[in-house]
């Protein structure tokens, strides 16, 4: 069960919550920016496990973040518990070598309401508001414009900060999925030294006027498209940078 008082309390959210489209794109906005993005229990050696009273408990009880597995598994939580129709979907992330990763890399979400949205709380920088699961439409959003292209069975997201510069982001098929299934990938990007989340310590959220990421010792901050960026000097600054703007204290 999910404590839905306690969830909305966690990301600041008091409007509406039956399941209307309106209320999915309210409900995705407050949720990136109070929970961050964060692999922090991974180089602190505390093992990530995936299942779902842990994961809520994490979000809600320690105000923390986490990766896709956790976050979207907790917003699918909340979602289902409102009364939203939620399909966990498999996801492969595009790799810089023009590839991308394997099945269970990524775990995003299908909400149906009176039509399909792609929901996402787990992506880091991406879109802040759920994007209709429509061929060839480009939709823009506060974060840039976004296209959903179709390939037979397999949906692929691109993005465009500049006009027709489209970046690869994942690509998925809508097979429903269960979050144990994504247990091998959640193993993997823990433990491999291959996977980036292994290799960079990394706490980032959206704000309305843009974002705050904190990767490793450098603080970087972008508002209204201007980025500024600076290196913190210690680790006790560090701690203090993710207390004042993230609310974690590990």
């Amino acid at each position: 069960m999910v404590d839905v008082a306690a969830y909305l309390d966690r990301i600041g959210y008091r409007g509406p919550t039956d399941p209307s489209a309106e209320n999915l794109r309210a409900l995705q906005r407050f949720h990136l920016f109070s929970v961050p993005f964060e692999n922090l229990d991974i180089s602190r050696g505390r093992k990530i496990t995936l299942q779902e009273e842990p994961i809520l408990d994490k979000v809600i009880g320690h105000r923390r973040g986490g990766f896709c597995y956790e976050l979207n598994g907790a917003f699918a939580a909340l979602l289902r518990e409102l009364g939203f129709e939620v399909t966990l979907l498999s996801a492969g992330v595009a790799r810089a070598n023009g590839g991308e990763g394997p099945e269970f890399d990524h775990l995003a979400l299908l909400v149906d309401v009176a039509e399909p949205w792609l929901a996402e709380v787990g992506f880091g920088d991406s879109f802040l508001e759920p994007l209709r699961l429509k061929p060839d439409s480009e939709q823009p959003d506060p974060a840039g414009t976004f296209r959903l292209r179709q390939d037979g069975n397999r949906w692929h997201l691109h993005r465009a900060e500049q006009a027709a510069n489209w970046e690869p982001q994942y690509s998925f098929s809508l097979q429903p999925r269960r979050l144990e299934e994504f247990t091998g990938m959640c193993h993997y990007h823990q433990s491999s030294p291959d996977s980036s989340f292994t290799q960079n310590r990394i706490c980032s959220r959206a704000t309305p006027e843009g974002r705050i990421t904190l990767s490793e010792m450098r603080l970087i901050v972008t508002r209204n498209g201007q980025r500024e960026e600076r290196c913190l000097g210690s680790e006790d600054e560090r701690s203090a940078i993710l207390e004042e703007l993230f609310g974690i204290r590990l």
